[in-house]
Order: structure tokens, then C-alpha cells, then sequence
């Protein structure tokens, strides 16, 4: 639960219950308890090797959880392939950029919403009146979300042809097409200079906002986290050791010990 004073909690929407994983014999990420509610902007914090990015693999069914549940918006999600996560609306982003280099900015969207498409192999092959109005509706839903994030400029341009700044946005973009409840964002602001992670910053705010999604955000920059989450989980060695509001999280002894690896010296 969020510390007191802090933004009032919507229903839940993404649920972690005692959530453990085991490689062998390393314990990666243990009992993990969290959850992220409607339309909250929330962050996943901890020092390198903490387990975050095992959490988002279990999140999105890259991983199954050896013990624990999961659950995205009142249903378990143990035993679905990621794919059939994405479709329940789920989508994330990755530490290093995947996109399709050599396609064009346009065809990196475009693919994307080919998850919801509902015409059938049938209607594929004979390119009937489904098939081509559907085609019709995705490309002009792909040039208007372009459009949205300023990019249809570039639309024809191969996605290794943008700016890394750029690119992470096409990323996000893509991510969007699959219409996700909640969006993933694993270590957006990396590699990005402080100009950059500003103008990310104000992105992520627009997103939610925009798209009326929850965002559930990993990432190593504290002006980042700090400037845009309304409640913070931090884990280190794979354990939760606190949750709450940025100003509660940065005055945590736990938090404070766990990146500094000393107590905070107290005041006299």
C-alpha cells in the first residue's frame, strides 16, 4: 500500500504475490509482494543485480515464478506465453533497443498492431473486403500514433537510421500499437544525455496521461524515477525492502543503505 499521505490508490490492476523465482540454487527474486493500480505512473528501483528485470521477465512470462502468483487485471497469468500477456495488455520496453533496424520507422508500428488484427488467413490470402479495410484502418492508426509522437517525419526512414533519443521513442511507440493497460518501461533513460531523459521524462507524464494506461517503470536515474513516479517498490538482492512515495523512499534508511551500502549518519 502506498505511505500515508500519498496519491489516492485506484483499483489494482497488476498484482505480485509472494513472488519467488529460483535458478538451480540461486534464489533470484523472493516473495516478492506489489502490485500497480489504474492509471498510476510507478517505479521499480534497486541497485544493480536487485532482480528488477527478472520481475518484468515474470510479468511478462518470459520467466514463470517457481512459487507466488501473479495476476493482471483479476486473472492469473501462470503458464501464458508472452504473447498471449501482450494480448491481455501488457507491453514493455527493453534495456536494449529491439526494434526491426533494417524495416522503416512506418513497418516498426505497423506490425505491432497486427496483435488485434481480426481477419483470418483466409481473408489474408484472398486480400477480400476485410482484409483490405482493416489494412486501411491500420495504416492510418499507424501514421496518427507517428503523428502523435512527431515522428511521421521520418516514417519512411530505416528505424537505424534515428537518433538513439528517437529510436526509444519509436520503441515506445510500437509498444503502444499493441493497445497495452500497462506499459513496461525497462531502463528507458539509459544511454540518453540530461536533455534527453527531460524530454523522456515530460513523454512517459504524456503517455499516461494520453493513453489512460498504467506505467510501471525500471530505471537507474533518480531524477527520472524521482520526477515522475507516485509510489516507488525497491528491491535489493531479489527482496522488497520498501514501498512508497518519492519523498518517503528518499529518506528511507533501508533504500539509503541498500545504494550506499551504509546506514545514513543521523543528526545530532
Amino acid at each position: 500500500m502506498a505511505e500515508e499521505g500519498g496519491p489516492p490508490l485506484s483499483a489494482p490492476l497488476l498484482e505480485l504475490s509472494g513472488v519467488t523465482i529460483r535458478f538451480g540454487g540461486l534464489t533470484a527474486v523472493s516473495a516478492v509482494d506489489a502490485d500497480v493500480r489504474e492509471g498510476e505512473l510507478a517505479g521499480l528501483i534497486g541497485p544493480n543485480g536487485a532482480g528488477k528485470t527478472t520481475v518484468f521477465n515474470m510479468i511478462t512470462g518470459v520467466y514463470q515464478p517457481t512459487e507466488g502468483a501473479i495476476t493482471f487485471a483479476g486473472r492469473p497469468t501462470a503458464g501464458l506465453k508472452p504473447y498471449r500477456i501482450t494480448e491481455l495488455g501488457i507491453a514493455r520496453t527493453f534495456q536494449n533497443i529491439r526494434l526491426f533496424p533494417s524495416l522503416t520507422v512506418f513497418d516498426n508500428v505497423r506490425v505491432a498492431f497486427h496483435l488485434h488484427l481480426e481477419h483470418d488467413s483466409v481473408h489474408s490470402l484472398t486480400r477480400g473486403p476485410k482484409f483490405q479495410a482493416e489494412e486501411v484502418e491500420l495504416r492510418e492508426r499507424t501514421r496518427e500514433l507517428l503523428s502523435i509522437f512527431r515522428l511521421e517525419r521520418v516514417q519512411d526512414e530505416p528505424a537505424k537510421s534515428l537518433s538513439y533519443g528517437d529510436q526509444r521513442r519509436l520503441e515506445i511507440i510500437r509498444a503502444l500499437a499493441t493497445r497495452p493497460k500497462l506499459l513496461l518501461l525497462d531502463e528507458p533513460a539509459a544511454g540518453m544525455n540530461p536533455t534527453e531523459k527531460d524530454e523522456l521524462m515530460k513523454l512517459i507524464r504524456f503517455i499516461r496521461d494520453r493513453f489512460g494506461l498504467a506505467i510501471l517503470l525500471v530505471e537507474h536515474d533518480m531524477k527520472v524515477v524521482m520526477g515522475i513516479c507516485e509510489r516507488i517498490h525497491v528491491l535489493e538482492y531479489g527482496r522488497k525492502i520498501a514501498e512508497g512515495t518519492p519523498a518517503g523512499i528518499r529518506g528511507n534508511p533501508k533504500v539509503i543503505a541498500a545504494y550506499l551500502g551504509e546506514e545514513p549518519v543521523k543528526e545530532s
